[in-house]
């Protein structure tokens, strides 16, 4: 049986202030399956970003596992939890974080450069995703030279060129308008279903709601629907 791409168990988080625990996630259930699009909803401090954060291993849970396509995240130590973000996690953030002084084409090789993928093979696989995400012919240009939309579907190319098992996405359609926030959500629509990526967003944005095939709704660190969507 194929594993999961993302499964949780019991997982919960504290936080100490002097000698008050404060809670971020009380004993999270959770399975994604593969090819799934996911956003987790809920007010500021609900524990959406400490539930992301969990899954891409830059925090520990207090209790209970995490599996991300099989591998026990929880059990981890830094070397391997940098190889499990090198090759299984794609990320998508508001900030876009590309490297300014790199082209488009050479932000969405940096991931497959680390990887170790051949010169060649990094140039025609982004140029490929480049062309899929629709900035045929603007693969030289720096971010600083592309709108914010521009910037994000670089973004989301560099995230999904190197095939990883899901792709984690906070706040993606932050400092974007509506008109550019909804071609986005439907160039990743079309990601999910072509390649079978599984999406996992943090969001506030009733458009990503919209898009998404399932809605989590968290609230004072705890799942308080979960919603399959038309």
């Amino acid at each position: 049986m194929e594993p999961l791409p993302v499964a949780c168990r019991n997982l919960s988080k504290t936080y100490q202030q002097g000698k008050v625990t404060i809670p971020a996630l009380v004993d999270i259930n959770l399975d994604i399956p593969k090819g799934d699009f996911v956003c987790l909803s809920g007010p500021s401090g609900s524990g959406k970003s400490t539930l992301l954060n969990l899954l891409s291993g830059l925090d520990i849970p207090t209790t209970g596992e995490i599996e991300i396509d099989g591998q026990r995240v929880d059990k981890m130590g830094k070397s391997a939890l940098a190889d499990m973000r090198l090759h299984k996690i794609g990320f998508v953030f508001q900030a876009y974080n590309l490297i300014p002084v790199l082209s488009a084409q050479e932000n969405v090789e940096f991931v497959m450069q680390l990887q170790g993928v051949s010169s060649h093979e990094r140039a025609d696989k982004a140029r490929h995703v480049l062309k899929e995400v629709g900035l045929e012919g603007l693969e030289n240009r720096r971010p600083g030279d592309l709108s914010g939309g521009q910037q994000q579907r670089v973004a989301v190319a560099r995230a999904i060129v190197s095939e990883p098992s899901l792709i984690l996405a906070d706040e993606p359609t932050a400092n974007l308008d509506s008109q550019t926030a909804d071609a986005l959500m439907q160039l990743l629509r079309t990601m999910n279903q072509e390649h079978q990526v599984t999406f996992l967003f943090s969001t506030h944005d009733q458009l990503v709601m919209s898009y998404s095939k399932r809605l989590i709704k968290l609230r004072d660190g705890r799942i308080d629907g979960d919603e399959q969507q038309v």
